[in-house]
């Protein structure tokens, strides 16, 4: 069965400017569905903004392995109860991979519990992704790096949690550095960070990027099935514990009451 991948794209850009429709005709969501689907093992789909609760239905993510996510200049306009949603199947066990302005998302900001903000500029100046560990699975057939001729640039400080792995560091034309590749575990899924992609670059029609995001899906797939009840912090009572307890102290509950979380 191949991995169900949902592209989710604010889709702003591509309607309201002249430059970002030339690169982008389509929509960046379909530029990248595409790359996914040139990978028989992916079936990807699309979702947007404007689509009614942002094309992100209890149904559609129930049927979402993986979830890509661009964002940048409607982050506010998106659902609180939709990056709930969200949120709770990656808890499950979806994976979710955030594309460059994505950083400042309601969901990423979400778990991360973090700013997330950065230094930029954008300039069109070089960037050249060093890649940390050759041995990692989303770099597989990438070499030592990839080069971008044209890049917005992110800089340090990027005030997140310090990652499970840092997958790439880009170099920028201008002399900043930033850890543009990064792996967390959020319950049961996983999620990566991928930062270049700024909407008037052709970055997503470059091969290398394309095989990054193709790398990362596969990497981010979770086959378990779902694990529904990952947050439900039920409570465990003495009679039901796996070896023999007697109570000790005093209890804020009486016996068989659920109690606090």
């Amino acid at each position: 069965m191949p991995i169900r991948a949902t592209v989710w794209n604010e889709f702003q850009h591509e309607r309201d400017n002249a430059t970002v429709r030339a690169i982008y005709p389509d929509g960046i969501h379909r530029t990248i569905a595409a790359a996914l689907s040139a990978d028989l093992a992916i079936e990807a789909a699309t979702a947007t903004l404007d689509e009614p609760e942002h094309g992100l239905s209890v149904e559609r993510l129930a049927e979402t392995d993986v979830l890509l996510w661009w964002g940048h200049k409607a982050h506010a306009a998106v659902d609180d109860a939709v990056v709930e949603r969200v949120a709770q199947r990656v808890f499950e066990g979806m994976g979710l991979i955030v594309l460059h302005s994505g950083h400042f998302s309601k969901i990423f900001k979400r778990l991360m519990g973090a700013p997330c903000a950065l230094r930029w500029r954008e300039a069109g100046e070089r960037e050249r992704l060093w890649v940390i560990n050759r041995s990692h699975p989303i770099v597989a057939g990438i070499g030592d790096c990839i080069e971008l001729p044209n890049s917005e640039m992110y800089g340090e400080p990027f005030l997140v949690p310090e990652p499970l792995e840092t997958v790439f560091i880009s170099w920028y034309q201008g002399g900043e550095v930033f850890r543009s590749g990064l792996t967390y575990q959020r319950g049961a899924g996983r999620l990566f960070y991928f930062a270049p992609g700024h909407e008037t670059y052709p970055i997503y029609h470059d091969a290398k990027i394309q095989r990054v995001l193709q790398n990362a899906v596969h990497w981010a797939h979770n086959p378990a099935k779902p694990w529904t009840d990952v947050s439900t912090a039920p409570n465990v009572p003495i009679t039901a514990a796996r070896e023999p307890l007697e109570q000790r102290g005093g209890s804020l509950h009486a016996p068989g009451e659920e109690g606090f979380r």
